[in-house]
């Protein structure tokens, strides 16, 4: 059994690299799409992704149902959700299934944001970085799983596990009905389904493979202060008034201090006690604070020791800053009292925090704080969102093939890793289905997802694609 795999996956590996042209064209194709959900200007592009994924699918006898989230309001208008791409291959009972998730929509990007080339149009650099929107975040995954079932079909090789993939077009905007739709189909579509693998997430690095086994959750708050029923002219009003800039930015210092230390009482205690074998993993990692400032191009991290950095991004919270609505921001000087700001910060939240408590004592401390400032404008602190922490066990058996898979492509075992963001799906698979969950890389930690100049190295590419094809190879062998 052992030789037949083993034969079979030198024979896919090579075909892999005997056709890199095709397979990039393959990426370069779904790029030119701009399948951006954010924008209800792009909708009619997200629709068309994800009918290219579609046809790709059927083209390989995939058996595809396109299901309906419903709509959503989006800038004043109601706009139709992209549909989620649900995919059967294989029904054999003697065969383990493997549910694969994905998305097939992106983050917005011009080439005036900053990109040396059109986003929307895949550049193969001489360095080997393929460069575009959705390269690494999220097609070059999709593609490299249609990718790896179209190379054993044209090889003769039998796929040696039933496939459900889900493949959604609303990731990069909140994942809207998804989850109702995981839930709704888990005994109908993915029953049966053993094993869950999600690839939307990085290397630690640039030079080691990695496994993913927690990520953090989110909470996002909104702080409103309102005072006057209009905007004043700070030469006639100003210390006349009290201002709701003034309340608001002293409400946002006592959230955090420069170091991090989230000041909310309480919120420290519900967080996993850190114990001497979890200190074990961060130890050997590849992980560099002088590759961190150098990606940041500059020196403003926080701790010396790459270790308590990681467990800084990983398994501690952490509390961000991340503006102010109705304040004046543009260039120049504006001599404005703005009647009514809302500040917006996050929560990241890990074991074993519940949002209910983390939503409980942040507002209580704002009231609090603001209570002491004596102020005559109005306060209304509120929960935006939320997204529950996830965590797994390296040791189970979907992460046991997962690390074979990368030891048999990359030649070394994977860094077993957390991630400091967010994928709330994963927790929704793991209850819906009653499965592990496993997040398996393809890209690298400086790909640049979001950002401009996104990228996804050949490198990668082509070892993703066959680090997938030896993940199904050894889930069939467990």
């Amino acid at each position: 059994m052992a030789s037949t795999t083993d034969a079979n996956l030198e024979k896919y590996f090579k075909y892999i690299d005997d056709n890199t042209a095709f397979l990039i064209d393959q990426l370069r194709e779904a790029v030119a799409i701009p399948s951006i959900s954010a924008d209800p200007k792009y909708r009619s592009e997200v629709f068309k992704m994800g009918e290219w994924v579609k046809a790709r699918l059927e083209g390989l006898g995939v058996r595809v149902q396109m299901v309906d989230p419903g709509t959503q309001e989006l800038q004043g208008q109601t706009v139709q959700l992209p549909p989620v791409v649900l995919g059967e291959y294989g029904t054999d009972p003697a065969k383990k299934t493997v549910a694969i998730y994905g998305h097939y929509d992106v983050q917005p990007a011009i080439k005036s944001d900053g990109w040396d080339t059109d986003p929307f149009t895949l550049v193969e650099a001489e360095d080997g970085r393929l460069i575009g929107r959705g390269s690494t975040d999220d097609k070059g995954p999709v593609i490299g799983w249609i990718l790896c079932l179209e190379a054993h079909q044209k090889l003769g090789i039998d796929i040696p596990v039933n496939l459900k993939f889900c493949f959604e077009g609303m990731e990069e905007s909140g994942s809207i009905g998804l989850d109702a739709i995981i839930y709704d189909q888990a005994d109908k579509w993915f029953k049966g389904t053993d094993y869950t693998c999600i690839c939307d997430n990085f290397w630690l690095g640039t030079t080691k493979p990695g496994l993913t086994y927690g990520l953090r959750g989110l909470s996002s708050f909104a702080v409103e202060v309102s005072g006057p029923a209009a905007d004043l002219h700070s030469g006639v009003f100003g210390g006349t008034v009290q201002e709701p800039l003034v309340a608001l930015t002293r409400l946002m210092s006592t959230l955090v201090d420069i170091d991090g230390k989230i000041l909310i009482p309480g919120i420290y205690d519900q967080v996993a006690e850190f114990t001497e074998e979890e200190g074990k993993r961060y130890e050997g990692l590849s992980f560099k604070n002088t590759d961190l400032i150098r990606d940041l191009k500059a020196d403003c991290v926080m701790h010396e020791d790459e270790a308590d950095t990681l467990k800084s991004r990983w398994r501690f919270p952490s509390l961000s800053l991340h503006g102010i609505e109705g304040a004046f921001y543009e260039a120049g000087s504006k001599t404005v009292i703005p009647a009514k700001v809302i500040g917006k910060f996050s929560i990241r939240t890990v074991p074993y925090m519940d949002l209910d408590v983390v939503n409980e004592l942040t507002i209580k401390h704002l009231n609090s704080e603001f209570a002491k400032l004596n102020s005559k404008c109005k306060l209304n602190a509120y929960n935006l969102s939320g997204g529950r922490w996830w965590y797994s066990s390296p040791d189970h058996p979907n992460y046991i093939a997962a690390s074979k898979a990368v030891k048999r492509v990359y030649g070394t075992a994977p860094e077993l890793i957390r991630e400091g963001g967010s994928i709330p799906v994963t927790l929704t698979f793991e209850e819906a289905f009653k499965t592990n969950v496993v997040l398996l890389s393809m890209g690298r930690a400086n790909d640049g997802a979001h950002s401009t100049n996104e990228k996804l190295d050949k490198y990668n590419y082509i070892e993703g694609i066959k680090q997938f094809g030896a993940y199904w190879a050894e889930i069939a062998n467990l």
